[in-house]
């Protein structure tokens, strides 16, 4: 690669702003009216085909399968987004936009809504997209026996029928405003059905690349699927691999000495020196990413709302976006929900650091002091064995002896999470507020890890669903949040932006979505070779 090249490149890829590539070619020789040709050009340019793609994830364990209901990690969703279609998608700039579902439709009171299917969308195995895929694939998550975190979303669905050969017609119980987001979950693809079931380990999928093999916790490889309906748009890259590589030190590595084109969660503590690396870009991407401690709250000591009072006042939040993102995030307020969201509760008051008051609590609770187990381990996030330290020791003058514990990687989301009764936790949110909070907090579905229940909430959650006035639906949210804030068993110090790099040859657009990392886990469909 010549040196133009690689300028190019890396003002293509967003590393250089457009006044510090026109400045650098000025000074090399060329006009100001060549070099903001180039600029234009540069950005403009038609993304290229071809290459193989070599991505590294800090997420991803041997106990992974493939049944997308059962997945729970960053690795699973870039794999499952990749490999299968969706009836709708969230875009780089978080609005929705058709996938497999050319369009939908919906009656005034929201319970009704219709989808029209694409023509021409094909499966791996040349099969051609047709209702009943969508069906089977709705009603997997949907029955007695099944453990989907989709359930939850899918809850107000009480039929999903054919009209036609290529309409599909979902009945709520209740109206829903925000549904056809809920499809776009990643729980939720669309699979191809044999006698109305989809079996799920056949490897047939619709998306953009086929999966050519697959070792759970380690590596897939993937090659693009030359008869999917969107090649114009996306799957620029010829084939890639995706490797699971939970070691943060690791996986930098592999992309410093050019064993990797592409890594996320970058160490924060030293991603300004990676910066200055020559071939490697840096980019920083708020969102709804946020990095949690979770308290069981059917578990003592925390079913005290007093013990868990206690305990969110005795944590340091911007000590730890400080110390642990070193700048790139924000404190939290205990609910999940970001700033950028269209409902965030702009009127609760940040809860902060605050020894009294937390020792006020622990006397509320009927204690003077207390030892609690909190698990850690860094595949819950970069960084989160030193934030328990950090707990840790904010804690300690309270009268709470937090014992952390270092759990291994491997296994964490299986062993760990949603298991032991208070744990660090990584959520990648979602975009938008119903979805969040009906797949980790409504009472009784399979990812409420805090085990919280919390009526009032639970009936503002079914109510704001089916609200179709902006006011209302905004006057609930915001109650839901400081219910959950002052009541719930998350804490919730730091939401945190999505930090990764990328060899200076790997372009990325100049818009990258934001609600999930590496461009919404799209990097390996959206991004391409300089």
């Amino acid at each position: 690669m010549t040196e133009l090249e690689r300028l190019q490149a890396r003002y293509r890829a967003g590393a250089m702003s457009r006044r510090s590539f026109i400045h650098t070619m000025v000074a090399g020789g060329m006009t100001l009216a060549t070099a903001t040709g180039m600029a234009n050009m540069a950005r403009a340019a038609t993304p290229n085909r071809g290459g193989h793609l070599r991505v590294a994830k800090g997420h991803g364990q041997t106990t992974d399968r493939w049944d997308p209901g059962n997945a729970e990690n960053g690795y699973m969703v870039n794999l499952l987004q990749t490999f299968h279609g969706y009836l709708t998608e969230v875009g780089p700039d978080g609005s929705l936009v058709p996938q497999l579902a050319e369009s939908w439709e919906a009656t005034p009171d929201g319970k009704t809504w219709t989808f029209k299917l694409r023509s021409g969308v094909t499966f791996h195995d040349g099969k051609s997209l047709d209702v009943e895929d969508v069906i089977a694939s709705i009603n997997h998550h949907r029955g007695d026996d099944s453990t989907s975190a989709a359930k939850p979303l899918l809850s107000a669905v009480t039929d999903v029928v054919a009209d036609g050969d290529d309409m599909v017609v979902f009945t709520l119980d209740t109206g829903n405003a925000d549904f056809p987001f809920v499809l776009s979950d990643y729980h939720i693809p669309i699979g191809a059905a044999a006698d109305g079931r989809v079996d799920w380990t056949t490897g047939n999928g619709c998306g953009a690349y086929r999966l050519d093999n697959w070792q759970p916790g380690v590596r897939a490889d993937l090659s693009r699927f030359d008869g999917h309906w969107d090649l114009a748009n996306r799957a620029f890259f010829e084939s890639a691999e995706l490797h699971s590589i939970t070691d943060t030190n690791a996986r930098t590595n592999a992309m410093l000495t050019g064993e990797m084109d592409a890594v996320d969660r970058l160490d924060l503590k030293t991603v300004d020196r990676i910066k200055q690396v020559d071939g490697i870009n840096v980019h920083a991407v708020p969102g709804t990413q946020h990095f949690t401690f979770e308290m069981m709250c059917d578990t003592d000591p925390f079913t005290d709302v007093n013990m868990r009072l206690a305990l969110k006042y005795a944590i340091d939040r911007q000590d730890m976006v400080d110390k642990i993102l070193s700048g790139y995030g924000v404190v939290g307020n205990d609910h999940p929900i970001g700033q950028g969201q269209r409902f965030f509760n702009t009127e609760l008051p940040q809860r902060e650091y605050d020894p009294d008051r937390a020792r006020y609590h622990l006397g509320k609770a009927g204690l003077e002091s207390v030892r609690i187990n909190l698990s850690a381990a860094d595949a819950a996030f970069a960084g989160a064995v030193d934030a328990a330290s950090l707990f840790q020791a904010t804690a300690a003058p309270t009268g709470i002896d937090l014992n952390v514990i270092r759990e291994p990687n491997d296994g964490y989301w299986s062993d760990v999470w949603n298991v032991k009764p208070f744990t660090a936790v990584y959520w990648g949110g979602r975009p938008v507020e119903d979805q969040m909070f009906s797949t980790a907090y409504e009472t009784g579905v399979p990812w409420n890890g805090t085990r919280w229940s919390n009526e009032r909430f639970d009936e503002l959650l079914v109510t704001a669903r089916a609200e179709l006035d902006e006011d209302k639906r905004r006057d609930m949210y915001f109650e839901m949040q400081e219910i959950l804030s002052n009541d719930g068993g998350l804490i919730a110090p730091m939401f945190a932006s999505y930090v990764f790099g990328t060899r200076e040859n790997v372009v990325t657009p100049d818009e990258m979505g934001s609600n999930w990392d590496m461009d919404g886990e799209r990097c390996i469909e959206r991004w391409w070779f300089a």
